[in-house]
């Protein structure tokens, strides 16, 4: 009985000792699971925002795991202990809020995340088809403006190609005229020669008859033993028009008036001048200026076809009044001069005309045609019955306005001759001409005395100081020669006023001033004596004209902006 006894104890320890090792195996297994469980369980009960959605595979939790083994092991009494401890003491160390999450089957949850990416997807291929579709308009339109600007593109292609060969069709035809045009102008400069000719030996031959009269008439006023001393003085155009006018005795010294101010002008120096006020006298350019003889009144030619008078106050209370104005011409004006006594006033015009405008009549009183080209400049001889003027027919012309008729023809220069002006008080006259040359001519014989040629460019206007020994000239490069008018061979001195055109040249009453009308639009007045220049700038255009008052002080100009700037 004792050993039945001790082998059932023996079991029943076994059984013990089994159920013992089984329960502390499953406390270790539950303890295990226990921790595993609840990092997980944690981690889901604070869900972070995920960064993107993606079709995961969600594992099977711990504690159905742990049923599912255990009731597949038939560990009944195992499980029931399980489910007590689960119940009580395991689901007290989870977090409060894990108690509100529910776990979802796997299937739900990949349902659930296909198809929110599929609402995404469609949502992105809406988008994208929308883009398509205004990227398909968007080309459509590129298209479209691609073939209108190749159709215009061949349009003007075609255009060019064209004028192209049209322009080459005119060059050919233009070619064909060359030999055309060489002959004419042959036949041109032939016929000038002759011309010229034929008129010297008229010239000749008139001044041979004038001599023969002459002597003829000086015999029978010997043999009538006649006193009258009065028909010797210009005994050479007396026979050739009863209204003839005869030039002055020349004397030993010209007596100018203008020179009893020169020693007691006041010396100015060429910086000293500033501009003092403005008149808009024309709305086209100012071709010329010049001042009247005693008064403080300025007339102005334009290419307005008309000239005006204005007067000037010294004060400053009114900056110009235009006092008198005319129109005549059928073209632009190119030059003014004051008749000495200052009651009238001769103009030239692009029309070949030179005509004499009364003011006390306030009209036009003699029209002097003669001129086949347009007509320069004039200028009155000091003793007021004649004058002369200036023309691009290359000629200059003597006028007599007694007898209303050409005395003289000058045909020296071989290009146009663009000023004229008779020396102060004298009966000799200053050309100068686009040839680039200078000629002084005696007006009583129409002899050409001297020639003064040292300019390289063609000579735009050449000038006498107020006592007549010195000249000076300005071609287009804005070169500025002085003259000794003994001495033609050089120039005395040279001012390079360039590289712009000097249109004008002009003497101050002293002689000791000269003021330049510069393309630039600048006034440059140089002292003779240093040739140390001043610039004045204040016209808006080239300056044409340019003149000093009676006194030297004060500077005037004239351009093409169409203003009269004065300078003191």
């Amino acid at each position: 009985m004792s050993a039945r006894r001790k082998e059932r104890a023996e079991e029943e320890n076994k059984e013990v000792f089994s159920e013992e090792e089984e329960r502390s195996i499953e406390e270790e297994d539950f303890e295990e699971a226990t921790k595993e469980a609840a990092p997980s369980t944690a981690s889901r009960s604070k869900p972070g925002p995920p960064e993107r959605q993606s079709v995961a595979e969600i594992p099977e939790t711990v504690d159905d795991f742990l049923r599912n083994f255990l009731r597949r092991a038939g560990l009944s009494r195992t499980l029931n202990r399980f489910e007590a401890e689960w119940y009580g003491s395991a689901q007290r160390l989870l977090p409060a809020a894990a108690t509100c999450f529910s776990f979802v089957p796997d299937a739900l949850t990949h349902g659930q995340l296909l198809r929110s990416e599929l609402e995404t997807v469609r949502r992105d291929t809406e988008l994208l088809r929308q883009e398509v579709l205004a990227a398909g308009e968007a080309l459509v339109r590129t298209q479209r403006e691609r073939d209108f600007h190749r159709l215009q593109y061949r349009r003007v292609a075609g255009d060019k190609n064209r004028l192209i060969e049209d322009f080459k069709e005119l060059k050919k035809h233009l070619e064909s005229y060359e030999p055309a045009l060489r002959q004419l102008e042959d036949k041109y400069q032939a016929a000038l020669r002759h011309k010229m000719l034929i008129g010297l030996k008229k010239d000749r031959v008139l001044n041979t008859t004038e001599e023969k009269s002459r002597t003829a008439k000086e015999k029978s006023m010997r043999k009538s033993d006649s006193a009258d001393k009065s028909t010797a003085k210009s005994p050479i155009t007396s026979s050739r028009h009863p209204k003839d006018t005869e030039f002055p005795a020349a004397c030993g010294r010209p007596v100018n008036p203008q020179l009893a101010q020169v020693g007691f002008e006041k010396c100015k120096s060429p910086g000293s001048f500033s501009l003092s006020y403005s008149i808009r006298a024309h709305t086209l350019p100012v071709s010329c200026i010049d001042l009247h003889p005693r008064k403080l009144i300025l007339a102005t030619a334009s290419d307005d076809r008309s000239w005006r008078l204005w007067a000037l106050q010294a004060n400053g209370d009114k900056v110009g009044e235009m006092v008198l104005t005319g129109e005549g011409h059928s073209d632009w004006l190119s030059g003014c001069s004051f008749h000495p006594d200052g009651t009238k006033l001769a103009t030239t015009s692009g029309d070949s005309m030179v005509r004499l405008w009364d003011f006390s009549r306030g009209r036009c009183v003699l029209t002097l045609p003669g001129h086949s080209h347009p007509s320069w400049g004039c200028s009155f001889h000091s003793c007021g019955h004649f004058l002369a003027s200036c023309s691009a027919d290359r000629t200059a012309k003597l006028w007599d306005l007694n007898s209303q008729r050409c005395r003289l023809t000058l045909r020296r220069h071989t290009a146009s001759v663009n000023s004229v002006c008779f020396l102060p008080s004298s009966n000799l006259l200053l050309t100068c001409s686009a040839d680039k040359s200078l000629a002084v001519w005696d007006a009583r014989l129409g002899v050409c005395g001297s020639t003064f040629r040292r300019h390289q460019h063609p000579c735009n206007h050449a000038s006498s100081s107020p006592a007549g020994n010195v000249l000076a000239s300005c071609d287009s490069r804005g070169v500025v020669h002085l003259w000794d008018i003994r001495k033609p061979a050089a120039p005395t001195a040279t001012v390079d006023a360039g590289p712009s055109a000097a249109n004008q040249v002009e003497f101050s009453p002293s002689g000791k001033m000269l003021a330049v009308a510069s393309g630039d639009s600048l006034v440059r007045v140089v002292e003779v004596g240093s040739r140390a220049a001043s610039n004045l700038s204040g016209h808006r255009d080239g300056v044409q004209s340019v003149t000093f008052d009676h006194t030297g002080e004060t500077v005037m100009s004239a351009g093409s902006d169409g203003l009269i700037n004065i300078w003191a």
